[in-house]
């Protein structure tokens, strides 16, 4: 492209693989970086699907699904940012009071924070195909809106009073368990429900060929149609910055897998989560969420 180097408003999250590009130690040469003042960059994502704010962006995967379904013109960029993470521990309870067990979960009232958050999606999907919990005989308590204001929650869903505190809740015995994905506070009276939860989520990792991500970056989808030189650098030098991270440990997986087919089996898998949780409307094939950036990158 000619004329001035462009400027992206950017939200990305400060992690080890986005850190170099933060701090100025990988500069593009086609375009800048103005990175948005955002400490915690998931209360940022209504901003991204509502407001179209930025140019690129971190987004929670399930977000994106609906973004694309809502017809958000965004784009998927197949570079995993933060960590995935196993989800199994997630969902806890309060061990002060009785035990509470997988096959005791249908009637119970669980706190999620939101009912399309990608955490849940995850862990809903593992409690709904490994443990057999019926989704629908659940009573979800959610605590804010989803990133997009065309998904609202559906019927039968409750809403916790304004300003409550989904560990509090817990705590107090309002809520019987909860599903907390990085806030969840090291406390003992917390404890999972799932039995060995970090054994059974290396198990069914291997089992299913994959880490649990959560979010990925997207772009506009303007930016991939009229500028591709400008994604297939962003994609470089996000490359760059995974590469200048800290090693993964030598026997553990790959937390931040860049490419298409090294999340194939994740995304596979959340898609079918999300389409059979009803947050989609369809179940959409992996190729679908990668065309914009599979042509920008391939002229």
């Amino acid at each position: 492209m000619t004329g001035p180097k462009p400027t992206l408003k950017t939200l990305l999250g400060n992690y080890p693989n986005t850190r170099a590009l933060r701090d100025g130690v990988i500069v593009p040469t086609t375009f800048s970086f103005d990175f948005a003042d955002v400490k915690v960059p998931n209360r940022a994502f209504k901003r991204v699907v509502r407001d179209l704010e930025f140019d690129v962006a971190e987004l929670a995967l399930v977000t994106f699904f609906q973004a694309k379904a809502y017809g958000k013109p965004l784009s998927l960029v197949p570079a995993v940012v933060g960590a995935g993470r196993f989800q199994h521990h997630c969902l806890v309870y309060n061990a002060d009071r009785p035990r509470l067990s997988p096959d005791q979960l249908a009637g119970k009232r669980i706190g999620i924070r939101a009912h399309a958050q990608t955490t849940v999606t995850w862990v809903r999907g593992v409690l709904a195909q490994d443990y057999g919990v019926p989704l629908e005989k659940v009573r979800w308590v959610t605590f804010e809106d989803g990133h997009l204001a065309e998904f609202p929650d559906p019927p039968g869903f409750e809403r916790a009073g304004a300003g409550s505190s989904m560990v509090d809740m817990l705590l107090s015995g309002e809520i019987d368990a909860a599903i907390i994905g990085t806030e969840l506070p090291d406390d003992p009276r917390l404890q999972p429900v799932l039995p060995d939860p970090h054994a059974a989520a290396r198990a069914w990792g291997k089992r299913n060929s994959l880490v649990p991500i959560n979010h990925m970056v997207a772009v506009k989808t303007p930016l991939m149609h009229e500028h591709p030189d400008i994604v297939r650098e962003l994609y470089a030098v996000l490359q760059q910055g995974k590469a200048l991270a800290s090693p993964p440990a030598a026997a553990g997986p790959d937390l931040t897998p860049f490419g298409i087919e090294a999340n194939r089996h994740a995304l596979e898998l959340l898609l079918s989560y999300a389409y059979h949780q009803g947050l989609i409307p369809r179940l959409y094939e992996v190729e679908e969420l990668f065309h914009d950036f599979n042509r920008a990158t391939k002229e």
